[in-house]
């Protein structure tokens, strides 16, 4: 049966709608899931510490959904904790990111001269250095710990897009309704207030999406080397540098089940910045 013009019409609508859909339930989901981490690591501080030397290296059961560890410690709080923390942590470094790329774009593109060459330079800089050494090396001259990992990852994740945010506005300043203000007498702050910043909030809203799931896997990464967090503070890269060496006695319930958690949440968010960039971008929804 061949198909009529009005079903033809209706198929990239329903694509759209599902799409949509999909996205709006994932965002849905998404900030759920966050949300029972966060309450759920709170909830989980004190027992996340606890030890019971009469419960030591329990494998997963009833009383204990994920087992314990090697001082009795219920590994369920210990992964909800672990994992609050580098949710966390992903969500202020990749805000900081997301907001100085925003910045540094705008003025990139819109100031022109020497900011442009200047901000030029800070992005080959970065982006030409080994990015995990560069994360030790900041974290470690601030002191490591919460902090020290924070600001490490802050600052080690804006190039990439301040240079899809500059080439944007760069295609922009051609425009007509930018030309036309421009010729008006209005000044660059305006332009750039007004009628660029609108226009690049989508890039900057699906960078900061996928700013996340770089943010906590690095978080993770420089921890687990030693580099990150403090012991005391049980995050997932710690749990999983300290299930290493008890591996080889058959203890697999110490790194795989934080391993899984965060791996999801990684892809979680993956997924729901490619569905918004979908959205966002027609070329990539038409691909």
């Amino acid at each position: 049966m061949e198909a009529t013009n009005a079903d033809i019409l209706s198929l990239p609508t329903k694509r759209a709608f599902n799409k949509r859909t999909l996205t709006i339930s994932l965002t849905a989901f998404t900030a759920l899931a966050i949300l029972a981490i966060l309450i759920g690591g709170f909830l989980s501080t004190e027992k996340a510490s606890q030890t019971s030397f009469l419960h030591k290296n329990h494998p997963p059961g009833t009383e204990h959904i994920l087992g314990t560890d090697w001082l009795g410690r219920d590994m369920l709080a210990r992964t909800l904790k672990g994992l609050s923390i580098s949710v966390l942590i992903g969500l202020g470094a990749s805000a900081v990111s997301a907001l100085l790329a925003l910045v540094l774009g705008v003025a990139s593109a819109t100031l022109g001269g020497k900011i442009d060459s200047l901000v030029s330079w800070g992005v080959d800089v970065v982006m030409g250095l080994p990015h995990l050494i560069l994360l030790i090396l900041i974290s470690y001259a601030l002191g490591k710990g919460l902090m020290g990992v924070t600001i490490a990852v802050a600052i080690t994740h804006w190039p990439n897009l301040t240079r899809v945010i500059r080439a944007e506005i760069i295609q922009l300043k051609s425009s007509y309704f930018i030309l036309i203000p421009q010729k008006l007498g209005h000044g660059p702050f305006y332009l750039a207030t007004r009628h660029m910043l609108p226009h690049v909030f989508p890039q900057f809203l699906v960078g900061l999406i996928l700013l996340f799931p770089h943010a906590i896997l690095h978080e993770a990464s420089v921890t687990f080397l030693g580099f990150g967090l403090s012991p005391e503070q049980p995050g997932i890269g710690i749990i999983l540098s300290e299930s290493m060496k008890y591996l080889s006695l058959g203890y697999w319930w110490l790194s795989v089940y934080p391993g899984l958690a965060l791996l999801a949440t990684v892809l979680l968010f993956d997924r729901l910045g490619h569905l918004v960039r979908d959205l966002i971008d027609p070329h990539a929804a038409n691909d």
